[in-house]
Order: C-alpha cells, then sequence, then structure tokens
C-alpha cells in the first residue's frame, strides 16, 4: 500500500500530462499531490521518512522552477537528482554508526551476515546511479512525452525488476531469527 502512496502524485502527473499534453500542467498537478501524499503519511503515521522529505523539496524547488519559467526541464531533472542523493546516501552511510543504511531500515525484519548487507547497500548504489543516469539519458535524448511514459512505466518496472531480483538474493541469505527457530521446535 506504501508503494502505491509513494507513486500516487507520479501517475497523476502522468494522467495530468497525457490529458493536456503540458509539462507545466502536469508540474502543477504534481506539486500539491505530492504535498498531500506527505500529509496523508505525517497524519496517519506521525513520521515522514527523510526520503519522502527530500523528495518534497525537489518537487517543490524544481517543480516551482518549472512553472516560474516555463521550462520542463526543471522537473525533468528531478528523478536524476533525486536517485543520485539517495546513491550517495546510501554510500556514506556506513561512516555514520557503521550499519548501512539498508540494514538500518531492514534490519529490524531479518538478520543477514555483514557481508550481505554490505552487498546489498551497493546494489542499491548501483541501482541508484543507474537509475539517474538513465532518466538523464531519456529526458536528453527523446521527446517529452516518452520521459513522461519512463517516468512512470519504465522507472516503475525497473524498480520491480530490482526489488524482485534482491528478493532472489536475500532468500539464499536470510538467517532465521530465536522466534523462527522457536517455532520450529
Amino acid at each position: 500500500m506504501k508503494i502505491l502512496l509513494d507513486f500516487l502524485p507520479i501517475v497523476l502527473f502522468f494522467v495530468a500530462y497525457k490529458m493536456t499534453g503540458d509539462m507545466i500542467t502536469a508540474t502543477l498537478v504534481l506539486i500539491p499531490a505530492t504535498l498531500a501524499q506527505v500529509a496523508w503519511v505525517w497524519w496517519t503515521t506521525r513520521r515522514i521518512e527523510t526520503m519522502s522529505l527530500v523528495t518534497l523539496g525537489l518537487v517543490v524547488l524544481l517543480g516551482g522552477a518549472t512553472v516560474i519559467f516555463q521550462d520542463g526541464a526543471f522537473i525533468q531533472w528531478k528523478p536524476t537528482i533525486v536517485n543520485w542523493l539517495f546513491a550517495a546516501a546510501f554510500l556514506i552511510s556506513p561512516f555514520f554508526g557503521g550499519k548501512t543504511l539498508i540494514q538500518r531500515m531492514m534490519g529490524h525484519a531479518m538478520q543477514l551476515p555483514q557481508v550481505v548487507w554490505k552487498r546489498l547497500n551497493f546494489g542499491w548504489i548501483l541501482f541508484f546511479i543507474f537509475m539517474g543516469a538513465a532518466n538523464l539519458y531519456v529526458f536528453s535524448y527523446f521527446s517529452e512525452e516518452t520521459w513522461v511514459n519512463f517516468k512512470l512505466f519504465g522507472m516503475l518496472g525497473l524498480t520491480l525488476v530490482f526489488v524482485i531480483a534482491q528478493g532472489v538474493y536475500l532468500a539464499k541469505h536470510i538467517q532465521p531469527t530465536t522466534s523462527d527457530t522457536e517455532k520450529t521446535e
């Protein structure tokens, strides 16, 4: 459900673009949709993840620039900047507290050897770098409409493939927790 909620502003952006063919109008839909999505998460959980705040800040900043300057390139840069910021966060996370970011996010749910946490974290770094570069490539060499389609379908599809691949990798390395071994005895 959370993933669907995270993608709702992107879907609304896509629908607005398809209905109007106008990047500015689609961006005018994206900004309040993202604000509403973050507000909803805050209202229901009383907390907001840092990644959501970074995304919101960039949507408001780059979306605002898109509207003010009537130039869609600003909002087209957002996925690249967000992905590369996430890559940087995953890269530097072990230097602050010794744990990788993926371990901090998922460590409460599963136990893995430290080398596996490092590989997972490195995988996310490479994925975010790739996604940022792919966005840059698509918006630089293809039409605006192609970029809008890629933003929704291409990025979502690539993310799902990556998450499934990580799930397959994780299945090989998950160690049973104490409560799991007690249930089987």
